[in-house]
């Protein structure tokens, strides 16, 4: 799964889908990259249900998050499904900061952010005892400050 020269590619697991992705990529391409650690080119195969968009252009674009989306929808099988249907299987996906959004936000909030790229974001799923939530908060207030 992946974009060449900007096109988007998308591929499902099974015979049909297979057939499909081949019209766009061949499903094996060559490897010239050699082993490095428990990394094996060889083994390039196990990844179970994992897909990426990706524009190599560094190209903004809501047809990222489009196609993430409908690639999650037709996955058959996701290698970080989780155990507990009450906690999610970990997919998500990754995107670019928003800048002018949070930029807005600073203002509204009273300071002015660093520049893109100079800062970063995180979202945090924090205890919801108080007593925990409080020693959570803590921590990563430290670490922030360091």
């Amino acid at each position: 799964m992946g974009s060449i020269e900007g096109r988007s590619i998308m591929s499902k697991t099974g015979d049909a889908a297979k057939r499909r992705a081949s019209k766009h990529m061949p499903m094996h391409l060559p490897r010239t990259d050699s082993p490095k650690g428990l990394y094996d080119p060889l083994n390039d195969h196990d990844s179970c249900g994992v897909g990426f968009i990706v524009n190599l252009r560094n190209r903004k674009s809501n047809k990222i998050i489009v196609d993430g989306l409908r690639l999650l929808e037709n996955l058959e099988h996701r290698g970080a499904v989780g155990a507990d249907p009450l906690m999610g299987d970990g997919a998500g996906i990754l995107t670019q900061i928003p800048h002018a959004m949070f930029a807005a936000e600073a203002d509204r909030l009273g300071f002015t952010l660093p520049a893109p790229g100079e800062y970063a974001i995180g979202v945090l799923f924090l205890p919801q005892d108080a007593i925990k939530r409080g020693q959570m908060e803590t921590i990563v207030s430290d670490v922030i400050e360091r």
